[in-house]
């Protein structure tokens, strides 16, 4: 089984306070082991082998690239491909596989059974006479035990799964201009509806007898092809989640995942709008009514700065309103408590100067007022209407719109929108669900 650790000894590269240092020597002292480390200044820093391994100080620079994604499916996944039947007989080796090399079928002796270790694997005796003692209880030979406790070291359970099946449960056997023309099928459905096996199978055959010729590229069998559709829709979901789940699959970006980082209150606003699970009562014309809510959020401190309900639809001079509460807070109502009312940004709440101050009336605003240097929208009309961009315009704001379908660019705000379904409106009477298929049946 690959492992992923990374040699210490003369020679090895750490990355220390930003600079590459390297080892040098070690010395061995009274208070314990140290290491001389040189940078690449040719100065010398004396470093126990302690602080260097767990100080935050230090990251080891590895020599190898260290295990990776292609270097093989994990144990989970193998398995999972296995029926019960096939994954009982390969755990049930890799229990005589580790009595073998410990003489416990757990391969621990604090999880020892009873009657464990058995005289014929006693820890004692040689690999090759407990070899032959399996290879006689099992009807097979020893060097049949041998391979199998060979590849159990290397990869495990996974390991012991034979290669047939193994085959079977990939796409080993499948041609790959077959596996390239259908992965090039699957990819023209990410935004049509969700198609069938069959359709998608017959779509391939003509594809590839137009591209190769008939007869050029061997063409599996149904329950092959089919097994093999299966495989690709592992990591190509097509057929197994709902259409729109794959399209943000395939949408999903082929590196790391990047935002923004705010660094100061005020450098990022996020704004946008959601249609209400509840419906909401008219009081005028006595009528339910859908709700929509807008809100304006801090991205540094994930504060809600400005927020509107407005009946059936959002209008641009809404989206306004809610900005222009991010400038003019508006004052504490009476009702509430003195420690709901916000101090100005950068103002600790416990910082006191007069006493009237503690013991006086409240003062202050509902939420904290700041002056937002970048708002971000999505493409809404209401957002990049003519009333909202002349509104930043004339405040010096900039407006930079995230990107399409993309909900990951305002998360902390989608995050509060679900936060608001779950925790506040489910428990309302008016509740619907977040879609159709969740309505109850008035």
């Amino acid at each position: 089984m690959s492992g992923a650790g990374t040699r210490l000894g003369v020679g090895t590269r750490f990355r220390l306070d930003g600079e590459t240092v390297e080892v040098v020597e070690f010395a061995s002292l009274a208070a314990g082991m140290e290491v001389i480390l040189k940078d690449a200044r040719d100065r010398l820093v004396r470093m126990s082998v302690r602080e260097l391994l767990t100080s935050d100080r230090a990251e080891v620079i590895p020599e190898d690239r260290g295990p990776a994604a292609g270097d093989g499916d994990l144990v989970s996944v193998v398995l999972a491909r296995l029926t019960k039947e096939e994954r009982k007989d390969v755990l049930e080796r890799a229990e005589h596989v580790r009595e073998t090399l410990t003489g416990y079928r757990s391969g621990s002796e604090e999880l020892a059974r009873p009657g464990e270790p058995r005289p014929e694997y006693a820890p004692g005796l040689s690999l090759g006479k407990r070899y032959a003692a399996k290879a006689s209880e099992l009807g097979v030979t020893a060097r049949s035990v041998e391979r199998w406790a060979r590849a159990f070291l290397e990869s495990g359970e996974a390991g012991l799964v034979p290669k047939k099946v193994q085959a079977e449960g990939g796409l080993s056997h499948a041609d790959p201009r077959w596996v390239e023309v259908a992965e090039e099928v699957l990819g023209e459905y990410e935004e049509e509806s969700r198609p069938s096996i069959k359709l998608v199978l017959e779509r391939v055959e003509a594809r590839l007898e137009e591209r190769f010729g008939p007869e050029v590229v061997l063409l599996p069998k149904r329950t092959a092809g089919y097994r093999w559709m299966h495989e690709l829709d592992r990591q190509r979901p097509t057929f197994r989640l709902s259409t729109k789940r794959n399209r943000e699959i395939a949408a999903r970006p082929g590196g790391v995942y990047g935002k923004l980082r705010p660094t100061r209150p005020g450098e990022y606003v996020l704004m946008d709008t959601t249609r209400l699970d509840v419906f909401a009562f008219d009081p005028v014309t006595l009528k339910w009514v859908q709700a929509e809510l807008t809100v304006a959020m801090d991205w540094y401190t994930r504060c809600i700065t400005g927020i509107r309900v407005t009946p059936v639809s959002t209008k641009a001079v809404d989206a306004a309103a809610v900005l222009f509460q991010t400038y003019r807070p508006r004052p504490v109502p009476e009702t509430w408590p003195k420690e709901a009312a916000w101090p100005d940004h950068g103002i600790p709440r416990g910082v006191l100067v007069d006493a009237d101050a503690v013991h006086g009336p409240v003062t202050g605003a509902v939420g904290p007022a700041l002056a937002a240097e970048t708002v971000i929208v999505d493409h809404g009309k209401i957002y990049l209407s003519a009333h909202l961009t002349s509104v930043c315009r004339r405040m010096g704001m900039s407006i930079q719109p995230a990107r399409l379908r993309t909900g990951r660019d305002k998360g902390p705000l989608e995050r509060f929108f679900r936060t608001v379904r779950e925790d506040v409106l489910q428990l309302l009477p008016g509740y619907k669900g977040p879609d159709i298929h969740s309505r109850g049946l008035n």
